[in-house]
């Protein structure tokens, strides 16, 4: 129990002192995420014929 409770502390310090790097992962994740579904939406809004 005393290890679990260890590397449970271990694990915590870790994560508070790297919190930063984990937001910017996820920031160039939803970048990549957006970028492509606004590419799509482009492309698709761009291949369809315009109505006059």
């Amino acid at each position: 129990m005393q290890a679990i409770q260890e590397g449970y502390r271990g694990f915590s310090v870790l994560l508070s002192v790297n919190w930063d790097r984990l937001y910017y992962c996820l920031a160039i994740v939803c970048a990549l995420f957006l970028g492509s579904f606004f590419g799509t939406v482009m492309i698709e809004l761009m291949s369809q014929p315009s109505i006059h």
